[in-house]
């Protein structure tokens, strides 16, 4: 039925709220608080880069989307009254660098790749930072293609995001399976005509705006029970 499985990075493959951990040593009580926050204005920063000049030629207010993480550190750390000096963000920066990867990311690829799938990652992420990622959770060798946003400067949900993938493979819109834990990427997917596995961790809601996804599990594994 499908020919390429294709994943989000953050929040999908990675756990990005794995930084509470880190940030809650340099800021006792405030952890879970800055990574949730963090993540928020991080993804609402590529909003608004994208929808202030959603120009196919990509938007003239980008800027990769390690830049604005780092910036969204900042607004953060500003909102909260949290003492951010070089060397903690140095070190939270590092950190996000090399997220940890859910413990079924890498079962779940292998198994995917000995079922002959075509694997990739779709992500806002500018390319350094996603190669360090999935070099730090010995990924590379279970994905065909990293494909990342940077190529056009927009970030998704725009559809010449989503379009990457049929640019980078030999496939159709439905050949492809859409696999992300954000439900405003799910939607964003959908839209743009791809068949979505959202992967629902937390037992939420889905958006009561856009499509319902073709598929949900509380887990990545569940995406394996569809072949």
């Amino acid at each position: 039925m499908y020919k390429l499985i294709a994943f989000d990075a953050y929040g999908t493959l990675f756990d990005v709220y794995s930084m509470g951990q880190l940030a809650e040593s340099i800021f006792p009580g405030q952890g879970e608080s800055l990574a949730i926050m963090w993540r928020d204005r991080q993804i609402e920063y590529t909003r608004l880069v994208t929808m202030s000049d959603p120009n196919p030629a990509g938007s003239q207010y980008y800027l990769p989307f390690w830049e604005l993480t780092i910036r969204s550190l900042r607004y953060v750390c500003k909102r909260m009254k949290l003492d951010l000096n070089t060397a903690t963000e140095n070190r939270l920066m590092d950190q996000y660098a090399k997220l940890t990867a859910f413990e079924d990311s890498l079962s779940v690829l292998k198994q995917l790749k000995e079922l002959g799938m075509a694997t990739a990652i779709l992500s806002n992420g500018s390319r350094e930072m996603l190669e360090t990622v999935v070099q730090s959770n010995h990924l590379k060798p279970y994905l065909d293609q990293v494909v990342t946003v940077e190529e056009v400067k927009l970030f998704k949900t725009a559809p010449q995001s989503y379009q990457l993938l049929l640019d980078a493979f030999s496939v159709k819109k439905d050949e492809i399976l859409f696999v992300s834990s954000n439900a405003w990427d799910a939607v964003g997917a959908s839209w743009f005509g791809l068949d979505v596995f959202w992967v629902n961790r937390q037992g939420l809601p889905f958006e009561e705006i856009g499509n319902k996804p073709n598929f949900e599990g509380n887990s990545l594994s569940k995406v394996l029970e569809i072949f």
